[in-house]
């Protein structure tokens, strides 16, 4: 994902391992107290695993991203080597996007793949408001499913209709590493997604209707695009200063805009308030991309933040990692901890939580559940503070606190090999749905297939007797 951000899967682990994260979680579980006898069944998430199946071939596969579907099920995207398993009849052994859909209980519906015979690989995906999909990464192919690339890597974006078919593609990158990780549907149908911008390489184009501002950008940029409901551009703008700066997330604003997060470099043009090496960098952007206000978050260590979620007081929490925190990041457990931040629509910062223990924690995802609980998803490879065990070399961790951050449950899965949790999200029921990928054969209850595998799990909300 560039000196940074590096093309998954095989620099993906280097990229975690250089700025990582996952959140702020407690090492018990407490029950409310009760005043009509012991035996009681109280209403708490209990955790416990529904159902856990791993998906792919006999390469390497992979889910970076989940969502509820319409229809009860689930539909997860990522990426895949695999030419057998759940891709029997992809044409290459390149890396293509791959996506799955899935019925309530994690029994495939119907498989796709999409690519070339470049690199391609799926970061983020949405069910749109026809009932399709909308799915986006970064491709370096300019043949088989994809039209055109200008360079290196490219934003590239799919319209999909309810079964997974091509409605339309569309490309936008120049001659470097341009990546995508997040988008939304706007009003209007269309699309809105962010990234970065190789902008040396571009020569300081992509900023349109702002001009070739090469020498006030470095090597990379948050890019924000707003493309029609048919996939044509509208407009395109960067922000930020002169070193590395990359937007990994956005969410929608109330007032129309977009609140973008990611993580800034520089101290310079754009940014203001640099705290350390690393910060976490949000901004708030209107509607047609102008830039309403920026915030820097952090300490003088290296702060990484992967996502953003609205909450519904106009807020927003955003999650990533810190390593030797200070300044804003109150506690520091470990080599890296997970660190959740609550700002308000102005991005005044109202909260803050560090959780991990000793070793090396990240948080990767965040999402707002029916109640205002937040969905937090990552890795660990820690065995005490926050972590009750860990099974092996990484192990996927998925936890759920209170609005304010609170820590109500949370719990770590694997083996002995590198287990990733990449994203999680709260279905109907309040259960939760885990997806991410896993080298380890030996993660029980798992048909492992291959050299990495995809997994999906779903952990019961349930009912819990009080001990």
């Amino acid at each position: 994902m560039y000196s940074l951000s590096f093309p998954v899967p095989v620099n993906k682990i280097w990229y975690s391992v250089l700025m990582s994260i996952i959140l702020y979680s407690c090492s018990t579980d407490p029950l409310p107290e009760f005043s009509d006898g012991p035996d009681r069944e109280i209403s708490v998430f209990s955790g416990d695993t529904e159902w856990m199946r791993s998906y792919g071939g006999t390469a390497e596969d992979g889910f970076h991203a989940i969502i509820t579907t319409a229809d009860g099920g689930v539909a997860a995207l990522g990426y895949s080597r695999s030419t057998d398993g759940e891709l029997t009849g992809k044409a290459t052994a390149a890396t293509d996007y791959w996506l799955m859909k899935a019925d309530a209980d994690g029994e495939v519906s119907w498989s796709r793949s999409y690519g070339g015979s470049g690199e391609d690989l799926g970061q983020s995906l949405i069910q749109t408001a026809d009932g399709g999909y909308a799915i986006i990464g970064y491709a370096m192919s300019a043949d088989g499913d994809a039209s055109q690339n200008q360079g290196f890597h490219d934003n590239w974006i799919l319209k999909l209709d309810e079964t997974g078919n091509i409605e339309w593609e569309s490309s936008f990158g120049f001659s470097g590493h341009d990546h995508a990780y997040d988008l939304v549907q706007t009003d209007d149908g269309g699309f809105f997604f962010v990234g970065f911008l190789d902008v040396t390489a571009a020569n300081g184009q992509g900023n349109d209707g702002k001009g070739a501002y090469l020498t006030r950008h470095g090597v990379g940029e948050f890019w924000a695009t707003k493309i029609g409901r048919d996939g044509q551009l509208e407009w395109r703008r960067y922000y930020g200063g002169t070193n590395n700066d990359r937007a990994h997330a956005v969410a929608r604003a109330r007032d129309g805009g977009f609140v973008i997060s990611g993580f800034s470099e520089s101290d310079d043009f754009d940014i203001s308030g640099s705290k350390g090496s690393y910060d976490f960098w949000v901004i708030k952007v209107s509607e047609l991309g102008e830039l309403i206000w920026e915030r820097s978050y952090g300490g003088s260590g290296i702060e990484i933040s992967y996502d953003i979620a609205a909450t519904d007081d106009g807020g927003f929490v955003i999650v990533g990692n810190s390593i030797n925190g200070d300044g804003d990041v109150a506690e520091v457990y470990g080599e890296s901890d997970a660190w959740i931040l609550k700002i308000d629509g102005n991005g005044n910062m109202l909260w803050q939580k560090s959780i991990g223990g000793s070793g090396f924690d990240t948080a990767r995802s965040i999402t707002v559940g029916k109640s205002g609980d937040l969905i937090i998803s990552g890795y660990s490879n820690s065995d005490d503070g926050y972590l009750d065990n860990n099974q092996g070399e990484n192990d996927a961790w998925v936890m759920k606190t209170d609005a304010s951050g609170n820590l109500i449950w949370k719990d770590s899965f694997g083996g002995s090999g590198m287990d990733l949790g990449f994203s999680a999200v709260e279905a109907a029921n309040k259960d939760i749905l885990l997806a991410g990928e896993t080298a380890s054969p030996d993660w029980e209850g798992a048909d492992f297939k291959g050299a990495t595998d995809a997994f999906v799990m779903r952990l019961g909300y349930g009912a819990r007797s009080r001990d």
